[in-house]
Order: structure tokens, then C-alpha cells, then sequence
């Protein structure tokens, strides 16, 4: 084999075991994940979730889903918590301990003292006879076959099994709340995940003297096309007398009425789309723009729950401000 040809060989192949050690995971998953979730549903403090090397690296990420998705969590190195940071965990709290072997010594000596003052302790292992898995109070088995580099010296199948069962619990307990998209906003108001969810659409849209519309009963094409050569944004919203749309008229409207000859002193309600696209003020930015974006529009009026029209939003107004789908 080419070097190109054996890189590829060998990528496919680790994950082929990853793959599979996974289904296994699945195949054997029983009762002792509910009594994990019934154990964190039922815990009046925190998670506290502790591991070392590169279960400590995994444990992070798991405390973090955890407190993201309304379990609050936080992470703690198992030899810092040897050198005073136990002090962090009350009673009132569930600890989370991952280590494949289940023998670390850090954790192995940790487990008297949680055990001592009645602190539940669920373990993630893959050795089930381990002094971990025996003196948890709900041991859950990520047992694996083999990593995936023939010496098995970095944990990777185990690493992906250990990641996927933090997932696992994460999302059932998530599910299992109720836990809402407002509730998730909270805990994300920075970065592109708070761009993407805190912005509603009357954050972001077009108001005052940038809304281009007429109203009433006596309005012309021309008096659309004025309009529409004031905003410049390539649509005129038609509204009747109290302000609710009724149509609206766009810059390709224009040219295809004057196309096939039709005066410009005409009214607007025969040359305008009727009832027109609109969008609620209330939607998330992000649902707004992938609504335009699935009727090929780049404008649309902005109407309240009655109808009346209060903004116009811009597919690229909420690209500037760093909406995307």
C-alpha cells in the first residue's frame, strides 16, 4: 500500500473499533443507568465529577453537558481533592468517579471518606470487580475489548465509551425535565451559541424611518416605487388603514408590471403579493433567517400577534450580526 492509502486504512480502522466497542456499550446498557439518573434526579446539591488523566479530561467535558443542560455539576482533578479540594463536596452532593481500571489510587482513596459521610457515588468503570465498581453506590460499565492501537497504551475506545455514557445520562436527564430552549439560553448567553439563541428578531430588526410601506386604499404602484427607492431595501410593505399587512410589493414586482405594459398610476392591491411573507417579531433570529432563506427571499415584514406591522428584518442584517444556520 501507498502511505496515502495505508493513513487511510489505518483512520478507518480505529474507527471501525471505536464503532464497535460502542455498540457493545449500547448492547449491554441495563437498569444501573435509571438508578444513576434517579440517584443525580433525586440530588439536592451538585455533581461533582473527578477523574485523572485522560478520564479527568473527559469528566470536564461531562460536568459541563451536565450544567448546561439543568443538572448543576462542576469538575474536580481526584488528586486535588486529595490536597484539600473535598472540602468542596457536602453531603448534599453526588459524585460522579471515572477511572477505567477502577483501582487509581486517588480515587481508591477518596471512597472511604465519601462513603463515610453517605455521599452516593456512581462510577464509571470498566472493570466491574474493581475495589470502584464494588463500593459504588451505582456502578455503570464501560467496558471495552481492546483500544484501538495495537499496544493500547493511549485510551481511546475507552475514552469514547466513558464520553458517550456521560452523554447518555446528560441527555436522558435533559429530556427527562423538560429542560427548555429558554433554560438552555441562560447558561449560554456568550459566543455564537448565545448569538444564535439570545437575539429575537425585534433585536434585530428594522424600525422607524427605515420601514418602507404605504397604506390606505388610494395608493399607486408609483407610490410604491417611491418608497421602494427611498429604503432601498427591495420591499414595500402594503398596509391598510391600521397598520396591518396586506400585501406586499417587491423591486422584481416593479419590473414585471412595467414589463407587460401596466400604468404605474394603477393600485397597488392588483400588483402586489398578496398576503405576502411575514415574520413574528417573537422568533429567534436564527429561525427567521432559515425561513428566508427556504422561500428564496431576502426581506420580510415583521408583524405582532394581531398583524400589525412593527420592522422589517434583512438576510443580511442577520448575517452581520452573526446569525448563521
Amino acid at each position: 500500500m501507498t502511505n496515502n492509502v495505508l493513513l487511510l486504512e489505518y483512520a478507518k480502522e480505529a474507527l471501525s473499533f471505536e464503532i464497535q466497542e460502542a455498540q457493545n456499550m449500547l448492547d449491554r446498557l441495563d437498569e444501573s443507568i435509571i438508578f444513576a439518573c434517579r440517584i443525580l434526579l433525586n440530588c439536592t446539591g451538585k455533581v461533582v465529577v473527578s477523574g485523572i488523566g485522560k478520564s479527568g479530561h473527559i469528566g470536564k467535558k461531562i460536568a459541563a453537558s451536565l450544567a448546561s443542560t439543568g443538572t448543576p455539576a462542576f469538575f474536580v482533578h481526584a488528586a486535588e481533592a486529595l490536597h484539600g479540594d473535598l472540602g468542596m463536596v457536602s453531603q448534599k452532593d453526588v459524585v460522579i468517579f471515572i477511572s477505567y481500571s477502577g483501582r487509581t489510587y486517588e480515587i481508591i482513596t477518596l471512597m472511604p471518606l465519601l462513603v463515610s459521610n453517605n455521599i452516593p457515588v456512581i462510577a464509571l468503570t470498566g472493570d466491574m470487580s474493581s475495589p470502584l465498581a464494588q463500593r459504588a453506590t451505582c456502578t455503570l460499565n464501560i467496558k471495552i475489548q481492546r483500544e484501538t492501537n495495537p499496544m493500547a497504551f493511549i485510551p481511546t475506545s475507552s475514552a469514547v465509551n466513558t464520553l458517550m455514557m456521560g452523554d447518555a445520562i446528560t441527555i436522558a436527564l435533559m429530556r427527562y425535565r423538560g429542560f427548555s430552549l429558554e433554560q438552555f439560553i441562560k447558561s449560554h448567553p456568550g459566543g455564537k451559541i448565545g448569538t444564535q439563541l439570545l437575539n429575537y428578531v425585534y433585536h434585530l430588526m428594522r424600525t422607524g424611518k427605515h420601514i418602507s410601506k404605504v397604506c390606505g386604499s388610494d395608493v399607486t404602484v408609483m407610490d410604491a416605487m417611491f418608497e421602494l427607492s427611498r429604503t432601498g431595501i427591495g420591499l414595500t410593505t402594503v398596509c391598510d388603514d391600521k397598520n396591518r399587512v396586506i400585501g406586499v410589493f417587491t423591486d422584481g414586482d416593479l419590473r414585471r408590471w412595467i414589463a407587460r405594459g401596466h400604468s404605474l398610476k394603477d393600485p397597488i392591491n392588483i400588483a402586489m403579493t398578496k398576503p405576502g411573507y411575514c415574520i413574528s417579531k417573537e422568533w429567534h433570529a436564527s429561525i427567521a433567517l432559515k425561513a428566508l432563506y427556504q422561500r428564496n427571499i431576502t426581506v420580510a415584514p415583521v408583524i405582532d400577534k394581531i398583524g400589525t406591522l412593527v420592522g422589517l428584518i434583512n438576510i443580511h442584517d442577520l448575517h452581520r450580526s452573526g446569525i448563521n444556520i
